[in-house]
C-alpha cells in the first residue's frame, strides 16, 4: 500500500508529513480570495471572522460570611430540641405528684392535730354529749400548728367557726393575720430572669380546672366543701385557685371522741412550696437545655460548614474554569476521600472537566488537521490556476484544467467528510438507541454490495453467522451501517482481482463479535492504531490520488466509542508465518 502523500506528474510539491503538534498548527489560515479588483492585482488577505456575538460575562459570584444553609440545618435541629424542652418543661404529671404528696402530709398533720383536739380540748363537765372547749381549744389548736406553716380552722359540730390561727383575740378586738410575700432578694438580673419564668409559665396550658378560693367574712363549714364532709365523719383534700393565682390547698377532717365528731379541723397550705420545688426542677432542665442548645448550634454551625464549604469551593473552581483563559493543573478540589455525595459531586466535576478539556483538545486538533488537509488541495489549486494563465500550449492547459477539476473534487470530498465528522458527535448525542440485529444488517450490506459491484474481477463477499445466537445489540443503526459499509469499502479497495472477503459475526458473553477479513497485502507494521487517526490514509498502490479523506476509519471508531464498544485491527497470519490480508474486529456490548 502507498501512502497518499504522492506528488502529482505536473511537478507539484507533494504535501509535508505532518509531525508537529497539531495544537500548535494554525486553525484557519487565511486565503487569497480574488475580488472585483482590476486583473493582475491580488486581494488584501482577509481574516474568516465570527459575527455572532460573544456571550455578555457574569460578574464573580458574591462570597457569603455564613452559608444559608444553616437556616434550615438549624430549623430541623431546634424544632426537635425545643419540643423536647417545652414538653419537659410542662411537668404537669410531676407537679400533680407533689401536690397529692403536700395533700398526704396536710391529712396525716391534720389527723395528728385532731386527735390531740379530741383529746385535750374537751369539756368533761358535759357528759352527754361531750362538746368542745372553745378557749382551750383556740390556745392547743395554735400551739400544736405554731411549727407548722400552715393555717387552721376549727369548726363546731353546728358549722359554726370555733377556732382560726390567723385570728388572734387583741385588747382592740379582733386580729387577723395576713402574711405577707417575701420582699425580692438577690440581684437584678435573678428577679428579671424570675420574671421571665412566671410569664413563660403563665403561658403554659393548665390541665384541669380547679375552683376558686373564697374566702368570706363570717366562715362557716358549709362554706368549704371539704369542711362539710368532715362533720360527716370523712377525710379530704381539695385544691383550688386563690385570686393571685396561687394554689392552696386544704384537707379537712372530723375531730372525734369515741367515734363522735365533734367537729371539723380543716388545716390549709399555699403552693408556694410546690412552684419552688417546680421552679428548681424547671431551672435545672433549662440548664441542661441550655447546654443542649449551644452544642445544637455548634454542630449546626459545624455540619452547615462540612456542607457549605466544600460546595463553595467546588463552585469557585468551577466558576474559574469558566472564566478563565487557560489551563491549570488541578481546577478542581478533590473530595473523593470524603466517600458521600460531596465526594461524588468532587468526582464527576472533576471528571466532567477532564471531559470538557479532552473536547477541546479534540477540536484543536482537528481544527488543525482541517485546516492543513484543505491547505494541500488550496496550494495546488493556486499554483495550477496561476499558471494555466501563462501556459499557451493546448496540451498543457488540459492538463492544468484537469487538475484543477480534481483538486476541486477533493476539496468537496473533503469538506463532506468534515461535515459528517463534526456533527457526529451531535447526532449521536441526540439520537436515540434501538435494537439493531447485527446479522440482518451485514446480510443487507452484503445483498447491496454485491448488487453495485460490477465485473468478474469484483471481489467475492462471504456471510458467517453463528447460529441459535441473539446478535442484537442497542445502536443507532444507520450510524452502525456505516461502520460497516466503510470497513467493506476498505477491504475491498485492497483485496487482489477476484478475491474473497469474509464477514462473520457471533456472540461473546455479554458482547456481539462481527469481523471483516481480507486478503489484501495487510496493515504495515506498528500502524495498527495509526490507521483510526484523522486524514491518515494508506492506500493501493496504483489508485487515483485524492480520492479518500482518510477519515473513513476515523469516524468509524468514533461511532464504535459512542455504542460503548470495542473495534480494532490486525493482520492475518497464515501457516507458514505470512501476512495474508488484514482483519477489522468490531465488538459491541448487548446491554
Amino acid at each position: 500500500m502507498a501512502v497518499d502523500i504522492e506528488a502529482r506528474e505536473t511537478g507539484r510539491r507533494a504535501p509535508e508529513p505532518r509531525d508537529a503538534d497539531p495544537r500548535t498548527a494554525p486553525i484557519a489560515p487565511i486565503l487569497d480570495v480574488p475580488d472585483s479588483a482590476p486583473s493582475g492585482r491580488r486581494a488584501k488577505k482577509q481574516p474568516l471572522r465570527l459575527t455572532a456575538e460573544a456571550p455578555r460575562e457574569q460578574a464573580p459570584r458574591r462570597r457569603r460570611l455564613v452559608s444559608p444553609l444553616i437556616r434550615p440545618i438549624l430549623a430541623i435541629n431546634l424544632v426537635a430540641l425545643v419540643l423536647l424542652g417545652g414538653g419537659l418543661l410542662y411537668l404537669d404529671d410531676y407537679r400533680k405528684g407533689l401536690i397529692a404528696s403536700e395533700i398526704e402530709n396536710l391529712k396525716t398533720q391534720a389527723i395528728i392535730v385532731a386527735s390531740a383536739l379530741g383529746e385535750g380540748a374537751i369539756d368533761t363537765a358535759a357528759i352527754d354529749p361531750p362538746q368542745l372547749q372553745q378557749d382551750t381549744s383556740r390556745q392547743l389548736l395554735r400551739r400544736l400548728v405554731s411549727a407548722m406553716e400552715t393555717r387552721a380552722r376549727l369548726f363546731g359540730v353546728d358549722g359554726e367557726l370555733i377556732a382560726d390561727t390567723r385570728i388572734l383575740m387583741g385588747p382592740g378586738g379582733v386580729v387577723q393575720i395576713r402574711e405577707l410575700p417575701a420582699p425580692p432578694t438577690g440581684p437584678p438580673v435573678r428577679r428579671w430572669l424570675f420574671g421571665i419564668y412566671d410569664w413563660v409559665v403563665s403561658l403554659l396550658p393548665a390541665r384541669g380546672d380547679p375552683p376558686p378560693y373564697v374566702e368570706h367574712a363570717l366562715q362557716r363549714a358549709a362554706d368549704f366543701d371539704e369542711a362539710r364532709r368532715a362533720l360527716r365523719g370523712e377525710t379530704s383534700g381539695l385544691v383550688r385557685v386563690a385570686e393571685d393565682k396561687s394554689l392552696v390547698l386544704s384537707v379537712a377532717v372530723p375531730v372525734q371522741r369515741y367515734k363522735q365528731v365533734l367537729g371539723a379541723l380543716m388545716l390549709s397550705r399555699g403552693g408556694a412550696e410546690i412552684e419552688r420545688s417546680m421552679r428548681a426542677v424547671r431551672f435545672d432542665i433549662l440548664r441542661i437545655f441550655l447546654v443542649a442548645l449551644a452544642v445544637t448550634v455548634l454542630l449546626s454551625f459545624y455540619l452547615a460548614s462540612a456542607i457549605a464549604r466544600p460546595v463553595r469551593r467546588l463552585a469557585a473552581a468551577a466558576d474559574r474554569v469558566r472564566r478563565g483563559h487557560g489551563r491549570t493543573p488541578e481546577p478542581i478540589p478533590d473530595f473523593t476521600d470524603r466517600r458521600d455525595e460531596i465526594g461524588d459531586l468532587s468526582a464527576a466535576l472533576r471528571e466532567m472537566t477532564d471531559a470538557l478539556w479532552r473536547r477541546m483538545d479534540a477540536i484543536e486538533r482537528f481544527a488543525a488537521d482541517v485546516a492543513h488537509e484543505i491547505k494541500n488541495p488550496l496550494t495546488s489549486l493556486r499554483s495550477a490556476v496561476e499558471t494555466v494563465g501563462r501556459v499557451t500550449n493546448p496540451d498543457h492547459q488540459r492538463k492544468l484544467m484537469q487538475i484543477i477539476q480534481d483538486d476541486v473534487q477533493r476539496l468537496d470530498r473533503l469538506i463532506s467528510d468534515i461535515s459528517d465528522a463534526s456533527r457526529l458527535d451531535a447526532e449521536l448525542s441526540r439520537a436515540e438507541a434501538g435494537p439493531v440485529d447485527v446479522a440482518l444488517m451485514l446480510a443487507a450490506l452484503k445483498d447491496a454490495h454485491e448488487a453495485t459491484q460490477v465485473g468478474d474481477d469484483a471481489p467475492r463477499l462471504k456471510l458467517e453467522v453463528a447460529k441459535g445466537q441473539n446478535l442484537v445489540v442497542p445502536g443507532v443503526e444507520s450510524r452502525l451501517v456505516q461502520v460497516f459499509r466503510n470497513l467493506l469499502s476498505n477491504a475491498a479497495s485492497f483485496s487482489p482481482s477476484r478475491g474473497e472477503i469474509a464477514m462473520k459475526v457471533s456472540r461473546e458473553g455479554r458482547f456481539v463479535v462481527a469481523t471483516v477479513e481480507d486478503q489484501g497485502p495487510g496493515i504495515p507494521e506498528g500502524k495498527q492504531q495509526a490507521i483510526f487517526d484523522r486524514f491518515y490514509s494508506e492506500r493501493p498502490a496504483g489508485e487515483k490520488f485524492g480520492t479518500h479523506s482518510g477519515l473513513g476509519l476515523s469516524i468509524s471508531k468514533q461511532i464504535i466509542d459512542a455504542h460503548l464498544g470495542v473495534i480494532r485491527a490486525e493482520n492475518r497470519i497464515g501457516a507458514d508465518g505470512q501476512v495474508e490480508g488484514a482483519r477489522f474486529i468490531v465488538k459491541l456490548p448487548v446491554d
